[in-house]
């Protein structure tokens, strides 16, 4: 009787994302609002940064965020209305003099720099989850 053949199948390769996992716990602390860009201008000095006025919503009133997306916005007025995603419970922090209070959230870098839009207005403050 002839032996019988068994294919091996090769072993899945498994890649090790560099990027360390967290769990849901501390995802959890991440807190992701959109916000309305109620005004936009470029840092002095710098070639890089525009700083936001954005309304969440808060009683408080509009927060200031400083941003490294220059490359990305061709005229700093283009982004006066818009709606766009941003981490609100990171510690404030001085960026060239300016105290930026969230940090906006996008995706990709170069060709694939992508703003995360609502895709109809929502309320400022709203919450992603």
């Amino acid at each position: 009787m002839p032996e019988e053949i068994i294919e091996e199948k090769p072993e899945e390769v498994v890649e090790e994302s560099s990027t360390p996992r967290i769990s849901i716990d501390e995802f959890a602390k991440i807190k992701v609002q959109v916000g309305t860009v109620l005004s936009a201008a470029l840092v002095p000095e710098t070639e890089k940064l525009l700083r936001l006025s954005v309304d969440f919503g808060e009683p408080k009133g509009p927060r200031q965020i400083v941003s490294g997306i220059r490359a990305y916005v061709e005229e700093p007025e283009d982004l006066v209305g818009r709606q766009l995603a941003f981490v609100t419970n990171l510690a404030p922090r001085k960026i060239k003099g300016f105290e930026s209070d969230g940090m906006l959230f996008a995706v990709g870098e170069a060709d694939a720099f992508a703003f995360l839009t609502p895709d109809r207005p929502i309320p400022p403050g709203t919450s992603a989850h």
